[in-house]
């Protein structure tokens, strides 16, 4: 047989092989992860059942057997294919006239009858349904109530939210805006959007909608908008249109293979049902009328009137134990007459002295000398790096900050860090990077950056510094060390947080996920 044959038989079987592969083996598909996130799978679902209970309070819930029902079957076919983790998504039909639609933490979603009756078929209606299950399927509301609560609860509660209890839970969501229509909640941004077109996308795709559809109904809502502003005002104002929206959406539905079966039917007949039903009114007439509407309250922290803490800690043991996180994914040594605060679910943990943790009144204790080591998945890398790319470097030179903190470098690794330490500054806001601090590194074998970050402390009235370092991951997260400390104790327990640093080994083999 001559070469050219066997080349051509070798060809020949590579195709009938790849041809033989699942199709969708043979598409590529944006990946975005959800980003950073103090709260627990069980805590989004506990905080949107209590949403729940309080929005059905205020809304008028439509109840109806056959526009229930249908609903339900859309939205369980949607949620056979949702990513993440696996909520009981639950469906509800809101009887106002405005086109919108909303979902809460844990899979309560909820469509007004307006938008029922403004879209022109199933996929369309699908569409909007599957863009909010990516919310939540993302975990945004509580992503933004992650952010909200760093900014109240300081530097400590970067090692782990205290406690997975139902007392814990309601007290920390109390604190940024509460339950119900909480607009932490019900309100994104354009990064959020584009991140739940995306994922959208792609559900429509694998539960056999076009995808195309979901461009049609966000076309069809700008028509509108135009002739009927008050209608769609809602959706706008809580959906803000990421850049060249349509061009992502169907840039995407080009990545993906789509094979679209029946829809499940009955779409005319909801329509029609609800024709024959009295008019629904605005969601400003029911507020009215009801007189429930209200503006959930932010409970801002109080800094310029705490009362300034007295410090008396003990001097680190020159004597060290070893900390292994209960899933082995990290270990590391500490002063022996430190105490260990492990978070009760997830990776964190921070190790403090007797009187390293002060209370202020605020929403959390206050830690003002310690060490906090965790896992972080990004909030945002960046507009035109939101999404992983798996064959990008992770190396960096030592230029990858600037004087006002942001780090130049588009490595994942800078990039994951320029996020962790944006999220310090700017719920931190009195601390300020120190010039010429950043440094490269290498943690347990792996690359690693660090740099400090000082300012006057709001509860001691005394600088304070923070060394951040950050490790990379094979998932492009890092896994963070904070060390924290008065500026004027700094230079004694140098030696202590070298040892610290220098000990901690890292399990890249283990499993780690928000």
């Amino acid at each position: 047989m001559t070469p050219e044959r066997v080349r051509g038989r070798f060809v020949l079987g590579c195709l009938v092989a790849l041809m033989a592969l699942p199709a969708e083996g043979i598409f590529a598909q944006t990946r975005i992860k959800p980003g950073f996130n103090l709260f627990s799978i069980s805590q989004d679902q506990e905080i949107g059942a209590q949403s729940a209970t309080e929005v059905e309070r205020q809304l008028p819930i439509l109840t109806d057997r056959s526009i229930e029902a249908y609903v339900n079957t859309v939205g369980k076919r949607l949620a056979a294919v949702a990513p993440g983790a696996n909520y009981a998504y639950q469906f509800k039909v809101v009887n106002a006239s405005d086109i919108n639609a909303f979902a809460l933490p844990g899979g309560y979603l909820y469509l007004n009858r307006g938008l029922i009756e403004a879209a022109q078929d199933e996929g369309q209606l699908a569409g909007v349904m599957a863009h909010e299950m990516a919310h939540v399927a993302l975990r945004h509301g509580t992503n933004q109530a992650s952010q909200a609560y760093l900014g109240q609860a300081g530097l400590g509660v970067l090692g782990g939210l205290v406690g997975n209890k139902s007392t814990s839970t309601q007290k920390t969501i109390a604190a940024v805006g509460g339950f119900g229509m909480n607009t932490l909640f019900l309100k994104f941004s354009r990064t959020d959007e584009e991140q739940a077109d995306v994922v959208g996308v792609q559900m429509m795709a694998k539960a056999h909608y076009d995808p195309n559809d979901m461009v049609d109904f966000f076309e069809l809502l700008r028509t509108k908008a135009a002739r009927d502003p008050g209608k769609v005002e809602q959706f706008f104002s809580s959906h803000p249109a990421p850049k060249d929206r349509a061009a992502r959406i169907r840039r995407e539905a080009k990545m993906l293979n789509v094979r679209e079966t029946q829809p499940v039917g009955g779409f005319e007949q909801a329509k029609a049902e609800l024709k024959r039903m009295p008019a629904a009114q605005s969601l400003q007439q029911i507020a009215q009328k009801q007189q429930q509407a209200r503006e959930p309250g932010v409970q801002q922290p109080a800094s310029s009137d705490r009362r300034v803490v007295e410090m008396s800690i003990d001097r680190p043991s020159t004597s060290f134990r070893s900390f292994e996180q209960r899933e082995q994914f990290f270990q590391m040594d500490y002063p022996e007459n430190w105490r260990i605060h492990e978070a009760d679910y997830g990776y964190g943990v921070t190790f403090a002295p007797d009187g390293g943790y002060v209370d202020t009144g605020g929403a959390e204790r206050n830690l003002i000398y310690g060490v906090i080591v965790n896992h972080y998945a990004p909030f945002d890398t960046g507009a035109a790096d939101r999404f992983t790319n798996s064959n990008e470097s992770t190396s960096s030179s030592t230029s990858f900050v600037d004087n006002s903190g942001t780090i130049q470098s588009r490595t994942t690794l800078a990039q994951a860090t320029n996020d962790l330490v944006s999220q310090i500054l700017r719920t931190n806001p009195y601390l300020k990077l120190m010039q010429n601090s950043q440094r490269t590194d290498t943690i347990s074998g792996a690359s690693a950056l660090s740099l400090i970050l000082t300012g006057t402390s709001p509860v001691t009235r005394r600088e304070e510094r923070v060394t951040v370092f950050a490790r990379e991951l094979r998932d492009d997260d890092v896994i963070y060390a904070l060390f924290i400390a008065p500026g004027q104790d700094y230079s004694e327990l140098r030696r202590t947080f070298d040892r610290m640093i220098s000990s901690l080994q890292v399990n890249d083999r283990a499993v780690h996920q928000q």
